[in-house]
């Protein structure tokens, strides 16, 4: 059975202002979600983290797959008008969330694609909501507010003007970041330097507030 709706994501029109992404509200079914939330990592703390330094099991472990399978890519090339064949895929995984954590950016150039999946079953913070941005300086200029919560999937090209960010959060913020990257170097550098932050985080846990 499967952990996605790629129906949903199809059907689902491509935005262009300010630049080009989709939001789709249960991508993760509401049938699916408490499952893969059940087997979602404990992870150390703050950060990215890759899943090779995980236990990646059960429910979760069947979404990876999924969402690194040729069926979603080839709807994430349809809905961009991109060619993604040959390009590396690079996963990392996200707990917590930290009150510094959201500001605005829009992703390194090494990135083609970058693909954001909220894991959480309610959201009822003001903070944490990540904005769709026209420009790299105020946070309220926004696009669109995306609540991290209900298997809501975010998908953007990236560009030089792909401006994101939310208000501070601090606390529990399960979520999954998926990127296409311009080639293997780019996965081995980046792998590399989450599992040092992994491990490092590992000797020292990340105690949530409250």
């Amino acid at each position: 059975m499967s952990t996605i709706d790629l129906g949903a994501f199809r059907a689902t029109p491509l935005e262009t202002d300010p630049f080009d992404y989709l939001v789709v509200p249960r991508f993760v079914p509401p049938e699916n979600l408490s499952g893969i939330i059940e087997d979602f990592p404990s992870v150390p703390g703050p950060g990215s983290h890759p899943p090779s330094l995980l236990k990646i099991k059960g429910a979760f472990a069947d979404l990876l797959s999924e969402m690194d399978a040729e069926p979603f890519r080839r709807a994430v090339e349809e809905k961009f008008s991109i060619d993604l064949a040959g390009r590396p895929t690079m996963f990392t995984v996200r707990g917590f969330c930290r009150l510094k954590d959201g500001n605005i950016h829009p992703d390194s150039r090494t990135k083609i694609i970058t693909v954001l999946l909220y894991l959480n079953e309610e959201w009822e913070a003001e903070g944490g909501r990540l904005r769709i941005l026209r420009s790299g300086t105020d946070l309220n200029d926004a696009a669109a507010e995306v609540p991290p919560h209900g298997g809501t999937l975010l998908a953007f090209r990236r560009s030089d003007t792909s401006w994101h960010g939310h208000e501070p959060f601090e606390g529990r913020r399960r979520a999954i970041q998926m990127n296409w990257v311009t080639d293997a170097a780019v996965v081995a550098h980046e792998q590399r330097r989450h599992r040092l932050s992994t491990r490092l985080k590992k000797l020292n846990p990340f105690q949530p507030a409250g």
